[in-house]
């Protein structure tokens, strides 16, 4: 790809910052000037202001000073004015311990609302440092620095997801940077003992809850990206070779990436750290290549689909891939599914990936056998298969797409088996107007506490996203090959009052709940599954099995 054609990470950014300024409150008069929560400064919809959106102000400060093509915003004084404006207004509702809010009031966030907009104010202070006002400076830097020992703190919330490690380092380290106190530096070390510990060293993966997702991979190959463009550590260098390597096993063959075989289902590619390691690591270069392809193709999630919070976290990811953008040689290496065929599974994730002369496979087997498989020659999705989805006579929604322990796997020469029980979707419930008034109460009574916040938080986690409960209904999904084809059968097992109202088999879908999921994609108009229903399924209840084998 052509230097012109880099251009395409500039022109997906550039086109959203009237979107990012549209939602910034850029009334100097106002009480809320600087703030990018348009829901409560105009809208009156929300009752604090969501801190993650102040994430807008690196996206100000790169257009204002750098040059990308069809800039026209650089070196305008309104967009410097309001670039300060969010600095400051960021820095009026920070919590006294340090912390942000971004999903409600007294969340007190460790990472997702801290850290993130540590590190883009940091970002944003570096580029416009000549032209603040020495008060702007004080107050600006005051303020990183109570962030910055909050998140040297550790990780009250115990939310487990590498990323939010990896950003935890890369904010003190840029406050660090920035200030030169050497206690960040002894908190930075901390933090980077603490990511470590969420990182397999064996097979190259980061942990996302309970498994790897490829999406938040690439977020996290960014955030250690750019502490490496100033510090180029080797203890980050090697990591971020394995975790490159695993990351090129979900690009696939019709320009996606990632998606349901993840943890957490996320269908992103963060591009700014295969350009910074792309020199030194050949294969980044292959997987930059093959995903701005993507991208100019309209694939991949690019920050027009993606909502309000967090288009703030794209528009500079792009701006910075452009400016460090690197030369291609002239031979990549090739992508996995470019390759030889050949075979591997990756047991301590899972993740298994077989490469035939025709077709390429990938599949989560900790996840209960999800699998996507391809056609080389003609660049096409052929199963996208996310698994068994269906309703029981009592209301429950229930799944094979979880990933539980207690899932047993077999490995053969002829494919694979995954056996276990299907587990309830958690995560369903929703607000009503008295459920409302009384989280606001809870929030108002124990809000004020970081610990009993954090504690509260930790409640939210488990009810959302990681409370499970198996159900008296077993389940077998193997794969197997006979020649050239590959067959996946899927048997339901149960008896006594667990019946099914409806289920269906195959398709593309997701279950659990992650904010930065579900974005729509052209390839899911190409899955096809199975609907049980009707006079088979009242055969199949009676008879307490259903069986679907379909060739893939």
């Amino acid at each position: 790809m052509s230097k012109t054609e880099r251009a395409v990470y500039a022109e997906k950014a550039l086109s959203q910052i009237p979107r990012l300024l549209g939602n910034q409150d850029r009334n100097p008069f106002s009480p809320t000037y600087g703030c990018f929560h348009r829901d409560y400064w105009l809208d009156k919809t929300s009752d604090f202001p969501d801190a993650v959106r102040q994430f807008g102000v690196h996206s100000l400060a790169l257009v204002y000073t750098q040059d990308f093509p069809g800039n026209f915003y650089k070196g305008k004084e309104k967009i410097r004015d309001w670039t300060v404006a969010g600095m400051m207004f960021w820095c009026t509702i920070q919590h006294k311990e340090g912390s942000f809010d971004e999903f409600y009031p007294y969340e007190r966030g460790w990472v997702g609302p801290t850290a993130f907009t540590t590190f883009a104010v940091a970002e944003a202070y570096k580029l416009l440092e000549r032209e603040l006002e020495p008060f702007q400076k004080e107050r600006i830097l005051a303020a990183l620095r109570r962030a910055a020992d909050f998140i040297v703190r550790g990780e009250s919330e115990e939310d487990h997801l590498a990323n939010h490690h990896a950003m935890a380092c890369l904010a003190v380290w840029k406050v660090y940077r920035l200030l030169g106190d050497a206690s960040l530096k002894e908190g930075y070390e901390r933090l980077w003992e603490g990511f470590t510990r969420y990182h397999d060293d064996l097979e190259g993966w980061s942990r996302e809850y309970d498994g790897v997702d490829p999406g938040y991979l690439s977020a996290t190959v960014s955030f250690l990206g750019k502490i490496y463009q100033d510090n180029e550590d080797p203890r980050i260098l090697e990591r971020m070779k394995q975790s490159i390597e695993f990351c090129s096993y979900f690009v696939y063959p019709d320009g996606f990436y990632a998606g349901t075989l993840g943890s957490r289902n996320t269908l992103h590619f963060y591009p700014h750290g295969f350009e910074i390691f792309a020199k030194k690591v050949p294969l980044a270069a292959s997987i930059a290549e093959k995903m701005l392809s993507a991208l100019s193709e309209g694939k991949l999630v690019p920050p027009e689909i993606i909502s309000d919070r967090y288009v703030f976290y794209r528009v500079p990811e792009y701006l910075q891939a452009y400016l460090d953008y690197t030369d291609r040689p002239a031979l990549l290496p090739p992508l996995p599914f470019e390759r030889d065929p050949f075979s591997g599974y990756f047991e301590k994730s899972g993740i298994w990936v077989h490469k035939t002369p025709k077709r390429y496979y990938v599949a989560n087997l900790a996840k209960g056998g999800v699998i996507k498989s391809f056609d080389i020659e003609t660049g096409t999705i052929i199963c996208d298969d996310a698994g068994v989805l269906g309703e029981l006579w009592n209301g429950k929604v229930v799944t094979t797409q979880w990933i539980d322990p207690s899932f047993e796997t077999n490995i053969t020469g002829e494919g694979w088996e995954v056996t276990g029980r299907l587990v309830a979707v958690p995560g369903s419930k929703r607000f009503t107007p008295l459920k409302q008034i009384l989280f606001r109460l809870v929030l108002l009574l124990i809000g004020w506490h970081p610990s009993l916040a954090h504690g509260f938080k930790g409640w939210i986690r488990k009810v959302l996203i990681l409370g499970s409960r198996s159900v008296p209904v077993s389940f077998t999904r193997s794969l197997r090959f006979a020649g050239d084809k590959a067959v996946l059968r899927s048997e339901l097992r149960f008896k006594g009052k667990a019946k099914f109202r409806r289920v269906r088999f195959g398709d593309n879908f997701s279950v659990r709940y992650v904010p930065q999921s579900r974005y729509f994609q052209a390839q899911e108009l190409q899955g096809r599954g199975t609907m049980i229903e009707g006079e088979r399924l009242e055969k199949a209840n009676a008879l307490g099995q259903i069986t679907l084998e379909v060739e893939v």
